[in-house]
C-alpha cells in the first residue's frame, strides 16, 4: 500500500448503523446479533483441512507447537484448575507440551502439581532481568506522571510496575525466550478460566494446514486511558513504512466509532477492540517478522508501556489487524471459554455449561462486546457459514 492508501484505510466511514442512532439501540442491536449469530447449531469447521488422532495411534506427529502459561507460583490453584479443563476438553488426546513462564523460579511445589496433570512434556522458562524489568530509555518522571494520571482515574493495575512489565514481555519479548525459539505455534492459558466444549480435532494443525496466523474467542474494547497515544504510534509508523501495512486488514475493526465513540475519540481514531489475549492460538514467526519486530521497535521508542499502560492485547490486535490478511484469523466459535466475567458459549452437543448459546457476560458489561463488529466488518459470510 502506498502512504495515502494507508491513511485512507486508517479512517473510519461506512459504519453499520445510521448517523445519530443512540448507544443504547446500538447495544441491543449488537447483542441480538450476537446471540442469533452464536445460537446456530455447531459441531466442527466445515470446508477446513482437519486433522484427528485416532484412538490407540503411538506415532502420532505433533505440530511444532506448545501450549503456554505466564504465570507466578501464588497462582498455582487456578492454574491447575485451567490445564484440568483443557486436558479433559482437548489435549488428553493429543499431549502437546506446556510451557511456564516466569520471572522467579518456579517451586518444587508448583512442579510436582502442575506435571501431575499435564499430558505432555513440560517446561520451564525464567524470564531474563533484561527483558523482564522497566527499559533504561524510560524517563522516570514520565512514568511517575503517567502513573499517577492512570491511578487518578482509577485505572486497574496502574501502579504496578511489575504489570507493566508484564505487558510489555507479552507484546513483544516471550517469543524469543530461548526455550520458545523451537516452537511455532502457541495457545496462551491463563490461570482460573474455564473450557467447556470437547473439541476432537488436532487445533495446532487446524492453523497450519489452513494457513492461520492468529485465533481468538472473544473480542473486547479496552480502557483508552491505558492506550492514548498507541494509534498515533502506530500510524505514524504506518505512514512511514506504509509497505508492511496489508492491504487486506481490519481497518473497520480497528476504528469503528459507532457503539463506543467515547473510546475511538479517547484512543486518537483507535475503536479500542481488541482479541482478548488470555486466549489466543498464534503463529509466533509472524511476530518475528519484520513488519511487527520493526513496529515493536517503535512501541519500545514511544515509551508507551510504561508512560501509558499499553496492553498485549491491543498490541497483538492493532499489530494482527494492521500487519495481516484478515482472512488468516480464525474466531474459534467451537471453544467454550470463560474468563470472568466474559464468555464464548457455542450451541453444541460437545458443551457443557449453565448459560444459554451465545452468553456474553452480564447486562451491564454488554457494550464492551466487540465480537460483532468482527463478524460484521472482517468475516465473510463464508468464514461465518464454516460450521
Amino acid at each position: 500500500m502506498t502512504a495515502n492508501e494507508v491513511k485512507q484505510a486508517l479512517v473510519f466511514n461506512n459504519g453499520v448503523f445510521p448517523e445519530g442512532t443512540p448507544k443504547e439501540k446500538i447495544v441491543e442491536e449488537q447483542m441480538k446479533f450476537h446471540r442469533e449469530v452464536l445460537s446456530k447449531k455447531i459441531d466442527e469447521p466445515k470446508g477446513m483441512k482437519l486433522v484427528h488422532k485416532q484412538d490407540g495411534d503411538t506415532n502420532y506427529e505433533l505440530a511444532n507447537a506448545t501450549l503456554l502459561s505466564l504465570v507466578r507460583n501464588s497462582e498455582l490453584d487456578g492454574i491447575v484448575s485451567s490445564i484440568r479443563q483443557l486436558e479433559e476438553t482437548w489435549n488428553w488426546r493429543y499431549n502437546y507440551p506446556f510451557t511456564f513462564i516466569n520471572d522467579e523460579e518456579f517451586t518444587p511445589e508448583f512442579k510436582k502439581r502442575v506435571e501431575e496433570v499435564c499430558s505432555g512434556k513440560v517446561y520451564y522458562e525464567i524470564i531474563p532481568k533484561s527483558i523482564w524489568e522497566k527499559p533504561a530509555n524510560i524517563d522516570p518522571d514520565l512514568y511517575k506522571n503517567g502513573i499517577a494520571k492512570l491511578t487518578a482515574n482509577k485505572v486497574n493495575y496502574a501502579s504496578l510496575e511489575s504489570y507493566h512489565n508484564m505487558c510489555r514481555f507479552n507484546s513483544g519479548w516471550f517469543y524469543r525466550l530461548e526455550g520458545l525459539k523451537k516452537f511455532k505455534y502457541y495457545w496462551r492459558v491463563e490461570p482460573n478460566v474455564d473450557f467447556f466444549c470437547k473439541v476432537d480435532y488436532d487445533v495446532f494443525k487446524f492453523m497450519r494446514d489452513n494457513e492461520l496466523t492468529y485465533g481468538f474467542t472473544v473480542s473486547l474494547y479496552d480502557e483508552p486511558l491505558t492506550i492514548e497515544t498507541l494509534w498515533k504510534t502506530t500510524v505514524d509508523f504506518c505512514l512511514a513504512h506504509p509497505e508492511y501495512v496489508h492491504p487486506n486488514g481490519a481497518f473497520k475493526w480497528l476504528t469503528e466509532n459507532q457503539q463506543n465513540p467515547q473510546n475511538t475519540k479517547g484512543a486518537g481514531g483507535y475503536s479500542t477492540c481488541h482479541f482478548w489475549s488470555n486466549f489466543e492460538i498464534a503463529d509466533m514467526d509472524f511476530y518475528r517478522g519484520e513488519a511487527y519486530s520493526k513496529w515493536f521497535d517503535a512501541l519500545e521508542a514511544a515509551g508507551g508501556f510504561y508512560y501509558e499502560r499499553w496492553g498485549d492485547a491491543p498490541v497483538h490486535s492493532v499489530g494482527i489487524g494492521l500487519f495481516e490478511d484478515k482472512s488468516k484469523v480464525w474466531w474459534f466459535r467451537d471453544i467454550g471459554y470463560h474468563h470472568s466475567p466474559y464468555e464464548n458459549s457455542p450451541h453444541s452437543d460437545k458443551c457443557s455449561t449453565d448459560h444459554e448459546p451465545g452468553y456474553f457476560a452480564p447486562p451491564d458489561v454488554y457494550d464492551q462486546n466487540c465480537l460483532p463488529n468482527w463478524i460484521k466488518y472482517s468475516m465473510t459470510s463464508n468464514q461465518l457459514n464454516m460450521y
